[in-house]
Order: C-alpha cells, then sequence, then structure tokens
C-alpha cells in the first residue's frame, strides 16, 4: 500500500544515517478514493494530510528547519493498520514496525523559500499561511542532498 508520512529535515537525516525510519507505531496517510473516486486526487489529499502532519512536528521542533517533509513509501498491506478517515478520500493509518529507506519512493518538502509561511503555519494552528505552498517532488536519491541543503 502506498503511504504517505509526515516527517522534518532531522527526521529525514535520522532516517539516512540509520536506514529506517523508527517509532511504533508511525501514523501515515494513504488514499481512500473507493471504487468510483480519483485515485490521483486522493493521493495528492493524503500527501497534504501528512503535510498538515509536518506543521505540528515542526511546531513540536523549534531548531528544525521550516519546512514540510513528506515522505512516500509503499509498504506491505501485513503492516498496516487503518486507524480513522481523515476527510472524504483519506485514511490515517499505523505502521507497526520500521519503514525501511528502501520502501521509500519520494521525498516532498517545501521550498526554502517559503520557510517564513511554514514557520507562521507551524506556530498558529489557524493559519492558511502554508496553504497555497506546492511541496516539491525530489527522487529518494535526492535526500541527503536536500538534508545537507537545509542544515547548511
Amino acid at each position: 500500500m502506498y503511504v504517505f508520512l509526515p516527517s522534518t529535515v532531522p527526521a529525514l537525516a535520522a532516517l539516512l544515517d540509520e536506514g529506517r525510519l523508527e517509532g511504533t507505531p508511525l501514523t501515515a496517510f494513504t488514499a481512500d478514493a473507493g471504487p468510483d473516486g480519483d485515485s490521483e486526487e486522493a493521493e495528492y489529499a493524503a500527501m497534504y494530510a501528512a503535510a498538515e502532519a509536518s506543521l505540528r512536528m515542526l511546531a513540536a521542533d523549534p531548531a528544525a528547519p521550516r519546512r514540510r517533509v513528506v515522505l512516500a513509501a509503499e509498504m506491505p498491506d501485513r503492516a498496516i493498520e487503518h486507524e480513522a478517515r481523515h476527510g472524504a478520500d483519506v485514511a490515517r493509518v499505523l505502521l507497526q514496525g520500521a519503514v525501511p529507506y528502501k520502501r521509500l519512493k519520494s521525498v516532498h518538502v517545501d521550498d526554502p523559500d517559503v520557510a517564513e509561511d511554514i514557520a507562521e503555519a507551524a506556530a498558529d494552528p489557524d493559519s492558511d499561511a502554508a496553504e497555497d505552498h506546492e511541496l516539491m517532488w525530489f527522487a529518494v536519491q535526492e535526500a541527503r542532498h536536500l538534508v545537507d541543503e537545509a542544515t547548511e
């Protein structure tokens, strides 16, 4: 199952150093459009549900660079426990066990130029400062460069 995990730059760095994302259970989001739904639109909604959760992670870590990070991973169904609906086309799920690096499919990150808006959104949950900012797509192989760039 394709899942979207909220993250931060320091958590991404730890994943790269350790070869896996630890934490039991890990919260993720997945598209749940149903048989008549638009799966591409549902995946977009799941990714942005994870981006919203990333803002909460940023609020809890004031030292983290102000960039939302979302990790897309392909996980076996046996590792996923459905937790709740999160909107019409999105389900919040729990991942049992670690997410190995080899399961990552892409990394989605805010442009560094929007850091001020992301900081505002992380500080104020009612803010819509991050709403108009699209996450950029990166191949997993580019993750180390993203971490190095964000921590310079």
